[in-house]
């Protein structure tokens, strides 16, 4: 399994941008799938964003699509996470996994789908 390192994470006003980036200790194959969850408190943690391998397609929770951007460079190792407009409810700690074998992102991406995850990067959104 691969070591994911998350950062990028703080504190936002209401309306502003934040960049999260997901590197790998090891190398994150390019076929393998990269995606992105969060769990605020008292939550159950829930799938943001998943990039495919190759082809690069991407899904978007519908609480986050038109605000969030997902990419790879895999010449860094590194998957970004642009959020744009953050809301109060964005508020969580954003996790983001692979799983070698899972290329595939689908709209119904799941946790269990993976089983290399990072440790997480707080977001807080907040006047």
């Amino acid at each position: 399994q691969v070591q994911l390192v998350e950062s990028g994470g703080g504190l936002v006003q209401p309306g502003g941008s934040l960049r999260l980036s997901c590197t790998g200790s090891g190398a994150i194959p390019d076929y393998s799938a990269v995606a992105w969850f969060r769990q605020a408190p008292g939550k159950e943690r829930e799938g943001v964003s998943c990039i495919s391998g190759g082809s690069g397609i991407t899904h978007y929770s519908n609480s986050v699509k038109g605000r969030f951007t997902l990419s790879r460079d895999n010449a860094k190792n590194t998957v970004y996470l642009q959020m744009n407009s953050l809301k109060p409810e964005d508020t969580a700690v954003y996790y983001c996994a692979t799983e070698r074998l899972y290329t595939l992102c689908t709209e119904h991406f799941d946790e269990v789908d993976f089983d290399s995850w990072g440790q997480g990067t707080q977001v807080t959104v907040s006047s």
